[in-house]
């Protein structure tokens, strides 16, 4: 196996991912928050395999805000973008854009529109470890 290049500050991972109806969990077809949580762990394990080839461990979240709300039908948008790397610690700043949102009526029950601008859902600052190199 060749030697992994060390990992850089800047490096990022982007998934996007449609929120099914079956996610909805309050009035208004609401998401609960720990959808974006589990979002921003599928990224940190791919940003830890790419940048570590190894799955990583998440350590903590910290500055997690809900500023706007994810509901079922939306497409959204989850970036990770790595902030600084310890020896072990790699510190992550994750987001999740709203891309597109659901906007059925009674004639067009799966209508949907893509926003013209994204919607900011979550943020949060988390940090993964990894083993020794």
């Amino acid at each position: 196996m060749s030697a992994r290049p060390a990992p850089e500050v800047g490096t990022r991972v982007v998934h996007r991912r449609y929120v099914p109806y079956s996610h909805a969990h309050y009035a208004g077809n609401l998401v609960d928050g720990a959808y974006s949580l589990a979002l921003f762990g599928d990224a940190a394990t791919e940003m830890c395999i790419r940048t570590d080839g190894d799955e990583g461990l998440f350590a903590s979240y910290s500055e997690v805000q809900f500023r706007a709300p994810v509901r079922a039908g939306d497409v959204v948008e989850v970036s990770c973008e790595l902030v600084r790397v310890g020896r072990r610690s790699r510190v992550l700043d994750l987001r999740v854009l709203v891309v597109a949102r659901g906007a059925p009526t009674a004639e067009r029950p799966g209508a949907a529109e893509v926003l013209a601008e994204p919607l900011v859902a979550t943020t949060a600052t988390g940090t993964v470890v990894v083993p020794a190199s």
